[in-house]
């Protein structure tokens, strides 16, 4: 079939479209059609427009394709797929098709340039956590206009009790020292594992990194450090932004190989969809394709590994009795398709009670800068979610993604809940804490 956008990425992937039998079941596995009842904010209606761009009905600079920028990429649509359309491959290769001729708006490039640079995303995240231990974004939350009090919230909701281990920010590389092992403890059997600190998980959440140190040690791993990482090019990918993430995965894929280790962790969801695709990113690299390859294969989810939880090692202290909800990261249930090890780690904390959370496998509305260049639908798709939040009775939401911590704990904190965000790790050691600013 003649295509009006020969050798184009989307030009490339357009076998996947026709998987696609229009069958609707994708319908109500789709947060931004529940939330806008427009069938072209639909993954089966931006089917019909990637399709339309191939065959010429559609320019590549059309109105219409907004409908594709409204995206979440969330790929709930695949779960619910009983074709196998593999949607985000084909949402990917069209907004890097549409890049080439419309530029992303001004406010995404920035974020994209500085997190593509280190010497640009160390300053930046040094400042934001300035900002939010002077309480400047907590006030912000509360003074600011509708568009700017939800980012100042998400940057307040990073916020952790100040019991935590603080961490050293540094992108691209865990240089805080851990604790020396306790020379009792039984040596590690389980194999050699290198974290992926990640740029906002040690930028901002640096002590969920420390407590994944903690729970793998505790738990037999033998931790090792990969200096030289960089940001997985999730929000570059998932942009159109396809040559930086390439760049970002090389620098990676060097990284880990250097460490030697045998696994390569992740406690971000958005990020270990990414590095588990770093193979089929770099497929037609052919110096690079076969190291990216191996490098997928070795990845795995920080609940992957702690399936069967003994517990935090730093405190036999009995946990006080705690309500949890768990609301699932898309890109770890829907990408990832790892769907029990989360709640089997958290079943196995003592004094935990794990509470049902109606539609948890729906999305929050964070995806990567979907908050920053499209906040009223990402406003639209959160609603839901805190009201269903509420009527779970939960004290604590927990969720694996640092966007759907911020995401969710600024909705929260907007919303006067009293409910707070945490990452699964950061329950397997449960004490008392005053609550920082």
């Amino acid at each position: 079939m003649t295509s009006a956008i020969p050798g184009t990425p989307l030009d490339r992937a357009r076998a996947g479209l026709d998987a696609c039998v229009h069958c609707g079941f994708c319908l109500p596995a789709c947060p931004t059609y529940l939330a806008l009842e427009d069938e072209n904010d639909s993954p089966r209606g931006r089917l019909v427009l990637m399709g339309a761009l191939l065959d010429g009905r559609l320019s590549l600079t059309d109105e219409a394709l907004q409908h594709i920028d409204q995206c979440l990429g969330c790929r709930g649509c695949e779960t619910a797929c009983p074709s196998g359309v593999p949607y985000g491959a084909l949402l990917e290769a069209t907004r890097e098709t549409l890049a080439a001729r419309r530029p992303l708006p001004l406010r995404a490039r920035f974020v994209l340039a500085v997190f593509a640079r280190e010497w640009l995303l160390r300053p930046a995240l040094a400042l934001a956590r300035l900002a939010r231990g002077l309480g400047l974004a907590r006030l912000g939350a509360r003074v600011l206009p509708q568009g700017l009090a939800m980012p100042a919230a998400m940057l307040a909701a990073t916020a952790r009790p100040a019991g935590a281990r603080p961490g050293i920010a540094r992108p691209g590389a865990s240089n805080q020292p851990r604790e020396p092992r306790d020379p009792g403890r039984p040596p590690p059997t389980r194999g050699s594992a290198a974290l992926l600190t990640g740029c906002v998980m040690e930028g901002l959440l640096a002590p969920v990194n420390r407590a994944t140190e903690r729970a793998l040690e505790a738990n037999g791993w033998q931790l090792r450090d990969a200096p030289g990482q960089r940001c997985c090019g999730a929000l570059h990918a998932h942009a159109g932004d396809a040559a930086a993430a390439r760049e970002l995965a090389r620098a990676n894929i060097e990284a880990f190989e250097r460490s030697d280790a045998e696994t390569v962790v992740m406690n971000s969801a958005g990020c270990g969809s990414m590095c588990k695709d770093y193979g089929h990113l770099l497929a037609d690299d052919a110096d690079w394709a076969p190291r990216a390859a191996a490098f997928a294969a070795r990845v795995k989810d920080v609940h992957e590994l702690l399936a069967v939880v003994v517990g935090s090692d730093e405190s036999d202290e009995v946990a006080r009795p705690l309500l949890v909800a768990w609301d699932a990261p898309c890109h770890l249930q829907h990408a990832q398709r790892v769907t029990a090890p989360p709640l089997a780690v958290l079943q196995s904390i003592p004094g935990l009670t794990l509470v049902p959370l109606v539609d948890s496998d729906q999305c929050c509305g964070s995806a990567g800068i979907f908050t920053l260049v499209q906040p009223t639908v990402s406003a639209s798709v959160l609603a839901p979610k805190l009201v269903r939040i509420a009527e779970s009775g939960c004290e604590v939401v927990a969720t694996a993604n640092p966007g759907c911590l911020m995401q969710i704990g600024g909705g929260l904190i907007l919303s006067g809940s009293k409910v707070t965000a945490r990452h699964p790790v950061e329950l397997l050691n449960l004490r008392p804490a005053r609550p920082a600013r």
